[in-house]
């Protein structure tokens, strides 16, 4: 996707290994800054503060950490190390696993000496597996949104939540590789982007990604979504996801379950798009989804600029109260119209997900 007009990815190696670029996103959208990941903890900091953030990214991130970990030793208990130093940064995003498994997998059987550069190759075929992925869910998406405008003649409203966009993959993105996919189609469109509080991925990611692009659109408060629907404003909403457990129950970031909810109740159709790999076929539904709980400072908090471009935090509670922050929730499969993957549409069920994915169980 477009950065001023410049393709640009959210991660890459630098030529000669020495470190990996990633756009610092807790900056954005104030300021684009690039920063390099020289070692392991570099990478683990960028995930667990969010410098990188979204499940496919998190992954990526992952596993060029394995190569930056196996730098000074590839012997196994610097690969377990690595491994697991990475695993322990955030909870529920399942391609951080994936990942990780998938370097190991690759990496176990070679020797030692051999590791390091697999490591750097491995991580490059992931990221580019990633971009591939995501393009085949925008033209799957594209299908449904081409479908609505055939049927109205008029512009396509998508509602979308957090940022599932090129921010959040390292490229493409999820839930709006169908609306990029659809701009470029000439189809006529506009997403109303939630603010997503308490983060605000919504209102600073999504709107600066989209605006990059040129994408219509235009940012909400989170609890503007229901009155939106109920007015007949919205004509489905698109959102990405962290987790979708084997019977299609979707962990995404906290405030998805009340877009659904709201969906449902005014019929409007209500998809997750995700690639494969954040299936977990190992949780036969989302009960078993683990909610990462982070600090309750970005609920008392917010950073924003002041008209002369100065970048602060301000306090938006008392200071004795106490704040708590579950950052995800879970969309039972019952809500969810379908599941937008890589391979195609399917209905958020057992059978469904499983028809696309024969394998799956057996992962």
């Amino acid at each position: 996707m477009n950065i001023q007009g410049t393709p640009t990815r959210t991660i890459h190696a630098r030529p000669d290994c020495s470190g990996v670029e990633i756009i610092d996103q807790t900056l954005l959208p104030h300021r684009l800054e690039f920063r390099t990941l020289h070692t392991l903890d570099d990478a683990a900091e960028a995930i667990a503060v969010m410098r990188v953030r979204g499940a496919p990214l998190i992954g990526a991130t992952a596993a060029y950490g394995v190569a930056l970990g196996l730098e000074d030793d590839a012997h196994d208990a610097a690969l377990e190390a690595a491994c697991a130093r990475l695993l322990a940064t955030r909870p529920t995003a399942v391609n951080l696993r994936w990942a990780l498994e998938r370097m190991q997998g690759v990496l176990v059987p070679l020797p030692a000496a051999q590791r390091r550069a697999a490591a750097w190759n491995e991580a490059a075929a992931l990221a580019d597996e990633d971009v591939a992925l995501n393009q085949a869910i925008g033209r799957h998406g594209l299908a449904l949104i081409r479908a609505h405008h055939e049927r109205t003649a008029r512009t396509v409203q998508v509602m979308t939540h957090c940022n599932a966009g090129w921010l959040a993959t390292v490229d493409w993105g999820t839930a709006l590789a169908p609306v990029y996919a659809a701009f470029e189609a000439g189809i006529p469109l506009h997403v109303w982007v939630s603010e997503t509080r308490p983060r605000n991925q919504g209102a600073a990611l999504t709107a600066w990604e989209l605006a990059q692009h040129g994408v219509p659109h235009t940012v909400i408060a989170d609890n503007a979504a229901g009155h939106l629907m109920q007015q007949g404003q919205v004509d489905l909403v698109i959102v990405g996801a962290d987790r979708v457990a084997a019977n299609g129950d979707v962990a995404n970031k906290i405030g998805t379950y009340l877009k659904a909810l709201a969906a449902h109740d005014n019929r409007v159709p209500f998809y997750a798009a995700v690639p494969g790999p954040t299936i977990d076929w190992r949780l036969a539904n989302g009960s078993g989804i683990p909610i990462e709980e982070r600090a309750a400072a970005e609920v008392t908090h917010i950073q924003g600029a002041t008209d002369d471009g100065h970048v602060a935090s301000v306090r938006l509670t008392p200071p004795q109260s106490r704040a708590a922050n579950p950052a995800f929730d879970v969309t039972p499969a019952r809500l969810v119209t379908g599941i937008i993957t890589d391979r195609g549409v399917c209905p958020a069920t057992a059978a469904g997900l499983a028809a696309l994915y024969p394998e799956g169980g057996r992962a």
